[in-house]
């Protein structure tokens, strides 16, 4: 049989379906798995994504044509019955489910196994072939529970607190802001997010997400609220002059990239926390082992490793080429709102 998705210039595209899956081009109908920036573009004629994620992409791409499914609801389109299904990267994340003639496809998009409070968790489908991304795809990437980031990061806060030093923790202003948020202890003080933050943070919380809550900097009244409060800002605001507000303060970055050493000192920052919402090399190991998939594409990321261990371990896998993968607050930094 055919393959089911092929790689086009315009993205990933189902032939039998004749729509793409996260194109990178502009496209008449588009499937979309989550709203990182490398992922949903705008200028595509008709979109569909999870009922979930609508107000993420609403939010962040304006007013466009957008179809929405629950969670394992089924559409039959051109003869192809397309379902999504949760991914456990950010709200309202999805892996597509194709079948077609009895053969079924799956494309994860980003995923990560472990539950996190701000999404669903990743459930593993069944299909004869796999689309797999590969961010963090060598051995060396083994993350710690979350549970123990947390907590280095409460410590780290409070210490910070008790000095008289705002924390400033760097990180992705969609899903590892919210994820933090979720996750740290607000009783040590006041947390002030950047305003490229705080719009998805009611996104979230309009989805019934359960956030502590949080100030833009222009609501802190009280200059001692400043030295003991948790900033969350995107990456691109370090060393501008919206930081120097908040006088002496320590730093610190929240990503997977921080288990490098080589990436924490480019970042020159006093702190780096292992918190990913990708999969770590177990994990990715993992969700294609519980797919029972007997063939892999992989996509971005570490794709040759990925493949040549999928190969020495019995199963066939090949690789598409695409333009996913940088981190979007990297790849396409927020504007620095230098009163917000």
């Amino acid at each position: 049989m055919a393959d089911l998705i092929v790689a086009r210039p315009e993205g990933l595209y189902c032939v039998p379906g004749q729509f793409y899956i996260d194109p990178w081009r502009k496209v008449d109908r588009a499937v979309i798995t989550h709203g990182h920036a490398d992922h949903a573009r705008t200028g595509h004629a008709h979109y569909l994504a999870t009922a979930t994620g609508a107000g993420i992409l609403h939010s962040r791409l304006g007013k466009i044509n957008l179809q929405t499914l629950a969670y394992g609801e089924t559409l039959l389109h051109n003869g192809v019955t397309l379902s999504l299904h949760p991914a456990g990267h950010v709200l309202g994340s999805a892996q597509v489910r194709i079948e077609y003639k009895g053969e079924i496809w799956v494309a994860s998009g980003d995923y990560k196994v472990e539950a996190d409070a701000t999404c669903a968790a990743f459930e593993p489908v069944r299909c004869d072939t796999f689309i797999t991304e590969s961010t963090f795809g060598l051995p060396v990437y083994r993350w710690q529970p979350q549970q123990r980031i947390f907590d280095e990061i409460n410590h780290w806060w409070r210490a910070n607190a008790a000095d008289g030093r705002a924390s400033v923790l760097f990180c992705y202003s969609f899903g590892k802001a919210q994820r933090l948020l979720a996750g740290v202890d607000d009783s040590i003080g006041p947390i002030i997010c950047h305003s490229a933050a705080e719009p998805l943070n009611r996104v979230y919380r309009a989805a019934g997400v359960a956030l502590p809550e949080t100030q833009l900097v222009t609501g802190i009244t009280d200059k001692a609220d400043l030295k003991r409060a948790l900033v969350l800002a995107p990456p691109a605001t370090a060393g501008s002059p919206w930081l120097k507000r908040f006088g002496d303060y320590s730093d610190a970055f929240a990503s997977g990239w921080m288990l490098l050493r080589g990436a924490r000192r480019r970042r020159a920052v006093d702190r780096g926390f292992v918190l990913s919402d990708h999969a770590d090399w177990p994990g990715l190991m993992q969700a294609i082992k519980a797919t029972g998939a007997q063939r892999v594409i992989v996509t971005h990321g570490q794709v040759g490793v990925m493949v040549r261990w999928l190969q020495q371990n019995g199963l066939e896998a090949g690789a598409f080429q695409t333009e996913y993968g940088i981190e979007e607050d990297d790849a396409q930094p927020e504007p620095v709102v230098i009163n917000a």
